[in-house]
């Protein structure tokens, strides 16, 4: 049977967070993936969210149902059982999608400046962010914002000094140790490398966002005007719904 260590701490009047004392990995994600359902079953109409996270899971819950007491004796019975009943989760229904994404100074405009940093060349950047099949961790930051996991560290490339103001929908960077993609128009300062057509979060579906945690991302390159082609396309879908 294994143990992880862990410490539940307030969260707001009517919130409880879990942190887990273990470095970011596949392993852990899967473990607070299997809590947050086990916490959804298990607490049921008591919750308001679960929001999990690299190394951590909120649950905020109805004070009109819960006291604060109350709700930590619950969160703690979920969080006793043996890891092992979350270690063994079903992976049928995690899916790889490819991402298509243009890679060009049009689409990337850091796109050589992160090639001269990492002392590689566009194309060599281009060929190692496409290589891997990148690991959904979690959600946040924006609607439909994904953290993927297992960037390769020859593209690690330092955030901009200074944000920009705005970063169009579906731009493609990388920040630090990490890669990632805007799913709506918000400033940032993550080095740009490309653009996806793609749309990740669509608040009008039943499913708003396009992947979940444990979901594999796999980034495939597409030349510009593949790119307008696709865009176009998705706007006159829209129109005609």
């Amino acid at each position: 049977m294994s143990f992880i260590k862990l410490r539940i701490v307030d969260n707001g009047d009517s919130g409880l967070t879990v942190f887990y004392d273990e470095p970011i990995s596949e392993q852990l994600t899967r473990k607070i993936v299997g809590i947050e359902e086990h916490i959804r079953k298990f607490m049921g109409e008591h919750l308001l969210d679960v929001i999990p996270s690299y190394q951590s899971i909120t649950i905020i819950f109805s004070l009109l149902k819960l006291s604060k007491i109350e709700a930590s004796k619950k969160l703690q019975q979920v969080l006793r059982k043996p890891i092992e009943q979350t270690d063994s989760l079903p992976t049928q229904h995690y899916k790889l999608l490819e991402i298509p994404v243009c890679y060009c100074s049009t689409c990337g405009p850091d796109l050589f400046y992160l090639s001269k940093h990492c002392q590689l060349s566009e194309e060599q950047v281009v060929e190692l962010h496409t290589r891997k099949e990148y690991l959904v961790h979690m959600l946040g930051f924006l609607p439909g914002f994904l953290y993927l996991g297992d960037l390769n560290p020859a593209l690690f490339c330092p955030r901009k000094s200074e944000p920009r103001i705005r970063q169009p929908k579906g731009s493609v960077g990388i920040g630090g140790s990490q890669t990632g993609i805007y799913p709506i128009d918000s400033p940032g300062g993550w080095q740009i490398i490309g653009r996806t057509p793609t749309s990740l979060f669509n608040p009008n579906k039943e499913q708003p966002t396009l992947a979940s945690p444990l979901d594999r991302i796999k980034f495939v390159a597409i030349t510009h005007s593949k790119f307008l082609e696709l865009e176009f396309d998705k706007k006159q879908a829209a129109k005609n719904s």
